[in-house]
């Protein structure tokens, strides 16, 4: 009887702990499908083949792992309410020790989820990879894309010009572009387009995107790079494909010449910029970033005016007042390279 006492008591505990975690359960998934109802501008409200294939890809792995999470929480209220401490027919084994049919359970429906989930990821990013052209009957547009110290710099290679911190594309067109970056690791995301991808000094990416639609698309950068990091932002301007010859006409018609000397002073240190256009871009400007025939910015590693990090929050001085002479060595080493 005693032991019996102790299991009603603590399947009383269990009852009672049951109610709050299922009701936490109930309202995170309530948050979750309000949430996905109401993301108008981000991954959820794709407007380009590429986002499409990838909100498909999160949507079919949150369905996958419903198939898991909803069952166990039905388990967990039938378990709740089947062992109660008010249940005299609830069956009381305390010599239970192994049960072949439930580890299978346990442990196979969790590892065929984790197969399936592979098999859809790696399907998707197969299909989705960011160097695979998008197959149209229209001509792609090469854009070449510089993340700078903190805004982005946009050149048309074929047409000659740049714009900064604005991206003018034709709708139903596919895109490639060709990305690089003037000083730190960055991003570039156009969340509504599709896939974020990295960029590195010295290095080159390509990423193809499409906007099936006209509209105008935020983007950003996803990846933290300086004390201007959070304004480093831009609008991308999807624009039917027969107004797309005269922006560009009008483009040529501006005054603004972007070449390795108008380059240097736009990639010094600079947040919040407003967009700009230039009426002519140099030919080769983008190949010389890539391979540092033009210098590398500076980055968040040394404030132009001070010579101490420009990143936040500042270093504590060391109680001696004098500088770890670590750091110095290896700022050395760089200016040195």
């Amino acid at each position: 009887m005693l032991g019996k006492g102790k299991v009603e008591r603590g399947a009383l505990q269990r009852s009672n702990y049951a109610a709050p975690v299922v009701a936490r359960a109930a309202a995170t998934l309530f948050a979750v499908a309000a949430v996905l109802t109401g993301c108008s501008g981000g991954v959820f409200d794709p407007q380009g083949p590429i986002a499409a294939g990838n909100t498909k890809i999160l949507l079919n792995s949150l369905a996958v792992m419903l198939v898991i999470v909803i069952p166990t929480l039905v388990a967990l209220l039938l378990i709740a309410w089947k062992y109660r401490a008010t249940n005299s027919q609830a069956r009381y084994d305390p010599e239970f020790v192994y049960s072949g049919r439930i580890e299978l359970i346990v442990w196979g429906i969790p590892t065929l989820t984790i197969l399936f989930l592979g098999g859809l990821i790696y399907y998707g990013s197969q299909r989705l990879d960011p160097r695979m052209p998008i197959i149209s009957d229209k001509p792609q547009l090469n854009v070449q894309v510089v993340a700078l110290d903190w805004k982005w710099l946009f050149i048309y290679p074929d047409q000659q010009v740049a714009t900064v911190n604005k991206l003018v594309i034709p709708a139903g067109v596919p895109v490639h572009f060709t990305l690089t970056s003037a000083s730190v690791m960055n991003a570039f995301f156009v969340p509504q387009l599709g896939s974020m991808i990295y960029v590195m000094n010295g290095m080159q990416t390509d990423l193809h995107l499409q906007a099936d639609h006209a509209g105008t698309y935020y983007g950003q950068s996803a990846h933290f790079s300086g004390d201007g990091f959070s304004d480093m932002h831009f609008q991308v301007h999807a624009i039917p494909a027969q107004e797309f010859g005269a922006f560009l006409s009008g483009l040529k018609a501006g005054t603004g010449v972007l070449n390795a000397d108008a380059y240097l002073k736009l990639a010094q240190q600079g947040s919040d910029v407003s967009a700009a256009t230039f009426g002519h871009a140099q030919s080769g400007l983008f190949d010389a970033i890539v391979h540092q025939a033009l210098p590398p910015g500076l980055g968040p590693t040394r404030n132009k005016s001070v010579s101490e990090p420009g990143i936040r929050p500042k270093a504590n001085p060391s109680p001696t007042g004098s500088a770890n002479p670590a750091p110095q060595h290896r700022e050395e080493a760089h200016d040195a390279r």
